[in-house]
């Protein structure tokens, strides 16, 4: 694995899993309920729940990734960062329709803010380390 795909893996795998135990707790607990709430995400049940193990599972994996690369297999790694990477993006484009939906107000958002700079800058990171794996 490429030095800067591992830094990469090892900074998405902490902030991750940081995030999705985050939730579990206040006051991140309620933000994130009002978010999928007040962004009306189909299943808003399986939408809670989904974004809280699918940032934890991807952290573990990534996390997992960074302490155990020498001994998988160049496919086995290829496999996890790639399909690692790609929920992250689809968890970034649903992070960024919640932040510019109407509904949900600045207070339950991080930084306070609308505009979505944190899950711009984390959808990037992943697209970054799939370009970087392939190349």
């Amino acid at each position: 694995m490429k030095k800067s795909v591992k830094i990469i893996t090892g900074y998405l795998g902490v902030s991750m899993f940081m995030f999705g135990v985050l939730k579990f707790v206040n006051p991140f607990k309620g933000w994130y309920t009002t978010q999928v709430a007040a962004s009306q995400l189909p299943f808003p049940t399986l939408s809670y729940w989904a974004g809280q193990f699918g940032e934890i599972a991807v952290g573990v994996a990534f996390i997992f990734l960074l302490f155990q690369y020498k001994k998988l297999e160049a496919s086995t790694i290829g496999r996890i960062l790639a399909i690692g990477n790609i929920l992250i993006i689809i968890m970034m484009i649903t992070a960024i329709y919640v932040h510019l939906h109407p509904d949900v107000p600045a207070e339950v958002l991080p930084l306070k803010i609308n505009p979505p700079y944190i899950p711009c800058f984390f959808m990037a990171l992943p697209i970054i380390s799939l370009y970087l794996q392939r190349k």
